[in-house]
């Protein structure tokens, strides 16, 4: 869906995935998962960062999400994994001890972009405004 700012527009989603240090199984419960979803919704909401689907699996984050362009994708990452797990510690101090070093995520992530037309599409548009353009010069 496009969303619309006063200096553009924009449709980008990108599909993010974070595991915990180790692949520590640290949300065994449903209380576990959803602790941690809340604490991810809220930090996004206080982020810009919009929401269309979550997931929290024992030792991984699945997230579709969207943010305004003026956004650097990895400054998101950051500020959802630092926050998230500050946030995670004062609410379960005790899974500190199932970490090695007091880190809950792990440092890397995967993060794609997820389109609604196909690359081949976009490569085809773009290849063909430079035809359209000499065609209305020189028609």
């Amino acid at each position: 869906m496009l969303k619309k700012e006063r200096t553009n527009v924009y449709d980008f989603n990108f599909h993010l995935v974070f595991v915990t240090k180790y692949r520590k199984q640290i949300f065994t419960t449903d209380e576990l998962r959803n602790n941690m979803k809340t604490i991810l919704l809220s930090i996004a909401e206080n982020k810009e960062i919009e929401v269309s689907s979550i997931e929290v699996m024992s030792d991984h984050v699945h997230m579709l999400i969207s943010f305004k362009p003026k956004y650097a994708p990895s400054s998101m990452v950051k500020s959802l994994k630092g926050t998230s797990a500050r946030e995670w510690f004062k609410l379960h101090p005790e899974t500190k001890s199932k970490l090695w070093g007091g880190h809950l995520w792990s440092p890397s992530f995967f993060m794609s972009t997820i389109g609604n037309v196909s690359e081949n599409i976009v490569k085809q548009y773009i290849e063909s405004q430079m035809q359209k353009s000499f065609k209305t010069k020189f028609g």
